[in-house]
Formats: C-alpha cells, sequence, structure tokens
C-alpha cells in the first residue's frame, strides 16, 4: 500500500520547484528545501526495493522509469537548439561537442545544451545526481544497515575534501561529487526511514538534531550572505546540513493527513503530480522560458499587480500542457497503460474481515487471503453438512452448541462420533462417517478438516473418476489422498511443486512502492 504522506509531501515539493524557479524566491529555499525532500522520498523507495529484489533488477527498473521521459525531451529540444544556432556558440558552459550528446541517452554527466537553451538543461544537474545515487544504492544501503546512523556522515566528509580543492578533476567531475556530497545525507535519511529506524528513534533526539543541523546550516548562510544573498542554494554546505535537518523532521513526524488526501480535489492533484513528476520536472523550465513570449503576442505584457498571478498561472497552464503531450513516456517507462491527465481518485482499500475465534491447537491456520466457494448451484439438502468455505475455524467443542438444520448434535444419535480430546498428534475431529453432498467423485473434508486415512501430497488415484453411490446404509469408502482438487477451508490445493495441500505456496509481494508509484520514478520532482 502506497505512502499517502510521502505522496504529499513529493507533490508539495514539485509545486515548490516551479514557484522558486518561476519567482526566485530565496526564503522558499528555508521554508521547504524541496530538493531534500526529493531525494530522502527517492532514497527511501530504493531502499524498499532493494529489500525485496536483487539489486541488479533495481538499478534497471529505476533507470527505465527515469529515462525515457528524458529521451523524449532530447528528441524536441536539441534540433531546436541546433536550428537556433547552438554549433555557432562559443565559450559557452555547453559548446556543442558531438560525442557529449550521449549524456542525453545516459545522463551520468550533464546533458548538453546550448546557452540560449539553458532553460531546457539548467535542472537536469537532478537527473543526473539521481541516476548516481541509484547506480551506488546497492552499495551504500547494506553499508548503512550495518553502520546505522554514522553513515550519514559519508558525504558531509566527502564534501570537507572537496572544500580543500579539486585534486585536478574536470570540473563535470568535481560539480557532480559536489552535488553528490550535498544531498547525500538525505538519500541515507530515506534509508533510516524506510527500515524503521528513524521511527525508533526518540522525538527528543530528533528534535536535538533538527535545531543542532538547522542552526549550523542557517549560521553558515549568514557567514556567507553578503556574497551569496540569503539562498541556501548558493551555499551547499549550508543546503546539505540544513536539507537533512528538514528531512529528519518531516519522515519522522508524518502527521496525520488522511482527512486531507480524502478530498477529492487534493487526492487527483496528488496522484496527478506524482504520476507525472518526471514530466513536470523536465519541461516546467520551458514553460517559464515560454511565459513572456506568450504576453507579448497577445500584446499584455503591462499586467501591473496582476503580473504575479497571471505568469504564473500560464507557467502552470503550459506545464500542463507539456503532461498532456509528453506525459504519456512516463506511463510507458513504468509499463502501464498511457494516459492523457491521470488525475484519478484513490481507489478505497477492501475492508478486511478479521478472524472469528482461535485455531484449535494443531490445525493449521487459515490463509486470510484465500477463499473457497461452493461450486455454483450447489444447495446442500436438508441433514447434509454444507462444504467448508473460508471463515472462522470452530473447535470441535463448540460445535454441540451449534444447531443446523436437519442435523442434532445429541450423544444418542447413531453413526455421530465426537473426539473433543486433542493429541499432540490428532486434533479434534468431527466423525461424520454417512454424510454425502451432492458433488459426486468428491469426498468432502468436514470443517476444513482430513478425513480419516488422508495421506498429505500422496497421488489421487480417483481423480476424474466418479465416485459410486453407497448402498443404503453402507459407509462411503474413504478415497486416500486427497479431495480430487477441492481445497480445505481456506487453503489451496497441491500445485504439484511438492508442497501439501494445506501449505502456503510462495506469496506474490506488493508491486513496488517506489515504482510508483503514482510517481514511478520514485523522487523525481
Amino acid at each position: 500500500m502506497r505512502n499517502r504522506y510521502l505522496d504529499l509531501l513529493r507533490a508539495v515539493a514539485i509545486v515548490r520547484v516551479i514557484v522558486y524557479h518561476h519567482f526566485g524566491w530565496p526564503l522558499l529555499s528555508i521554508v521547504f528545501p524541496a530538493m531534500g525532500v526529493m531525494f530522502a522520498v527517492a532514497g527511501s523507495l530504493t531502499a524498499a526495493s532493494l529489500a525485496k529484489r536483487s539489486a541488479g533488477d533495481v538499478v534497471v527498473s529505476r533507470a527505465r522509469r527515469l529515462l525515457p521521459p528524458v529521451w523524449l525531451l532530447g528528441l524536441v529540444t536539441v534540433p531546436a537548439m541546433l536550428h537556433a544556432g547552438w554549433t555557432g556558440e562559443t565559450g559557452g558552459e555547453h559548446p556543442f561537442q558531438p560525442g557529449t550528446l550521449v549524456f542525453w541517452l545516459l545522463p551520468l554527466g550533464d546533458p548538453p545544451g546550448s546557452d540560449a537553451g539553458a532553460f531546457v538543461w539548467d535542472a537536469l544537474w537532478y537527473v543526473r545526481t539521481y541516476l548516481w545515487l541509484v547506480v551506488l544504492s546497492p552499495l551504500l544501503y547494506p553499508v548503512f544497515r550495518r553502520v546505522g546512523w554514522p553513515a550519514l556522515a559519508l558525504p558531509l566528509l566527502l564534501m570537507a575534501v572537496l572544500q580543500r580543492g579539486s585534486f585536478g578533476m574536470p570540473a563535470a567531475a568535481e560539480s557532480a561529487l559536489w552535488d553528490l556530497a550535498t544531498y547525500g545525507a538525505c538519500w541515507l535519511a530515506g534509508f533510516a526511514h524506510r527500515d524503521g529506524r528513524l521511527g525508533r528513534t526518540s522525538p527528543v533526539l530528533v528534535a536535538g538534531a533538527f535545531f543542532a543541523l538547522a542552526g549550523t546550516g542557517l549560521y553558515w548562510l549568514v557567514q556567507g550572505h553578503a556574497e551569496t544573498g540569503w539562498d541556501l542554494n548558493g551555499v551547499s554546505e549550508a543546503q546539505a546540513v540544513y536539507s537533512l535537518a528538514f528531512v529528519l523532521l518531516a519522515l519522522r513526524w508524518q502527521p496525520p493527513i488522511e482527512r486531507l488526501v480524502a478530498v477529492p480535489a487534493v487526492d487527483r492533484a496528488v496522484n496527478l503530480l506524482n504520476s507525472r513528476a518526471v514530466t513536470v520536472y523536465l519541461w516546467h523550465g520551458v514553460a517559464i522560458a515560454s511565459v513572456w513570449p506568450i504576453l507579448a503576442f497577445v500584446a499584455m505584457e503591462d499586467l501591473g499587480r496582476l503580473e504575479a498571478p497571471v505568469t504564473l498561472g500560464i507557467t502552470f497552464a503550459v506545464t500542463a500542457v507539456a503532461v498532456v503531450l509528453f506525459g504519456w513516456a512516463e506511463d510507458l517507462a513504468a509499463k502501464r497503460r498511457p494516459r492523457l491527465w491521470p488525475a484519478t481518485r484513490t481507489p478505497a482499500a477492501a475492508p478486511v474481515a478479521p478472524p472469528v475465534g482461535p485455531v484449535p491447537a494443531g490445525w493449521p491456520a487459515a490463509d486470510p487471503a484465500s477463499t473457497a466457494t461452493a461450486p455454483a448451484g450447489f444447495v446442500p439438502e436438508a441433514g447434509v453438512l454444507p462444504s467448508p468455505v473460508a471463515g472462522p475455524q470452530i473447535a470441535a467443542a463448540d460445535t454441540a452448541h451449534m444447531p443446523a438444520p436437519g442435523l442434532r448434535l445429541g450423544p444418542d444419535d447413531p453413526g455421530l462420533r465426537l473426539s473433543s480430546s486433542p493429541t499432540p498428534e490428532t486434533a479434534p475431529q468431527l466423525r461424520l462417517p454417512t454424510l454425502a453432498t451432492e458433488m459426486p467423485g468428491v469426498d468432502m473434508p468436514v470443517a476444513g478438516r482430513p478425513a480419516p486415512g488422508f495421506v498429505p501430497g500422496a497421488p489421487d488415484a480417483h481423480a476424474g473418476e466418479p465416485a459410486p453411490s453407497p448402498a443404503p446404509g453402507q459407509v462411503p469408502e474413504q478415497v486416500p489422498g486427497g479431495y480430487d482438487g477441492v481445497p480445505w477451508a481456506g487453503r489451496a490445493v497441491d500445485a504439484g511443486d511438492g508442497r501439501a495441500p494445506w501449505q502456503v505456496g510462495p506469496q506474490r509481494g506488493a508491486s513496488d512502492a517506489g515504482e510508483a508509484p503514482a510517481m514511478r520514478y520514485d523522487g523525481a520532482p
């Protein structure tokens, strides 16, 4: 089942990213450090996958969900930048070099672009950092499981090393390492959230860590604000510790949000943003860049006080158009049916009936996930015990107080023997040797119990053959080896893999939560 709190955090972070890039308000980096939240959520989902699947499968799955939307962006924008004169640009950050275009296919380095098209590629550092953290997670997760909280210091130690110099590294490699050091601790905090370590930590300790780390980050920001301003994004050290502080508090607190996400409009918006998070992140820069050309085209450049809401509204509208035009790539990447606008309601969870009464000693426990139903059109006649269906297991000692139509459970009834003294080898059994059903060829179990003489796992010599009708007053012959494929109450029949009929077979886990999700790239805003 999806964690709706993580979905809500991710949706809020996506909206904050758009608003921040649209207006450039530095205070937003302090109020809600969105990128740290995104990396923490992605780390939690990646840890969940690594706990259930092989490392190779996790890396391939994450890359598969991330890359197709990036390829689609490059397929549209790279030819446009070439047509606009990218090859003629010199001295820019991304001069045209055909060999670097490979990073549009596998963005382990920054996908290149023209100076005029910076709004296309400027935010792709997140894609590169996310992909590196996914590749490194099969190594980081076992280290974290063994070391615990001290592992969160590793990215900060890397940052301390990078502060001493580049050590002759290329600028692209140094930039990538700085981003890993800045947000790596948030990713590991996601590990702590997933394995329950953060939830088991005392709220007092978490609050203390928050104030210590956040205070340190703000102190560094104040020290350098004369050069960098009040934006955390301008001071990597401050961004790293402050984002970690915020993430620890946000993931440890997890306030009740059931009423909020139950509002239809909120529920649909959260599901839409999670289902199209990669598309929104990749195309919102293009939407921002198109605002003023659109206003110039319609001759509405002088908006006065309405400028802020109108321009932001245009940004959201153009982003919505991009979602409709290009969002289907996320569905294909997640192996889902393509949809234009996946703003759907979250389906209500089916209620699960609690078990009624204890299971008698020695009886196999019923599997609540399985059900057994009677054949269509089958109606038991008076005096016949119906075939068992999934439901509560009833002790034999209690059956004397349960009247049944046409059946009298009395001590003087002939042919009825009630054994209620269990032994370690045998459980209480209700023996009704003269009962039969209208299902020919099937010796039905009573109350989920095997008939005497049943040999678990033995082949059924009478499978597929109708049993002869017993003569009046004659006891039906027991059929050794099974019930011709009729399951016991709450149990599956032998699947041919060597399991006895009462043994639970391999269970299929829920689909990967991060491959969500909804937001299937598992963390990209």
